[in-house]
């Protein structure tokens, strides 16, 4: 009677855990920003890479503040090169 109950709660449990494998967390509704956008309702193949986002209005960095974030990166770069001495 015991292997009974045993095996039972055995195939229950196996079941539910199939049952969670059934379902992709990406298709539940919970959590989903309401202006999220849509999800097709066919899956493509490939991913969309040559999907390039609209070219900028301006430049990200002026030419002047490149220049000057590239020379403090540079310097610490150098600072960090130089060797401690033991105190």
């Amino acid at each position: 009677m015991r292997n009974v109950v045993v095996g039972a709660a055995a195939v229950v449990t196996l079941s539910l855990l199939l049952a969670g494998c059934s379902t992709s967390i990406a298709d539940l509704s919970f959590g989903t920003p309401s202006d999220a956008p849509e999800r097709p309702a066919e899956a493509s193949a490939y991913p969309a890479v040559h999907d390039l986002p609209a070219p900028r209005e301006e430049a990200a960095m002026d030419p002047a503040e490149q220049a000057k974030v590239e020379k403090e990166l540079i310097a610490a770069r150098d600072h960090q090169a130089q060797p401690t001495t033991a105190r």
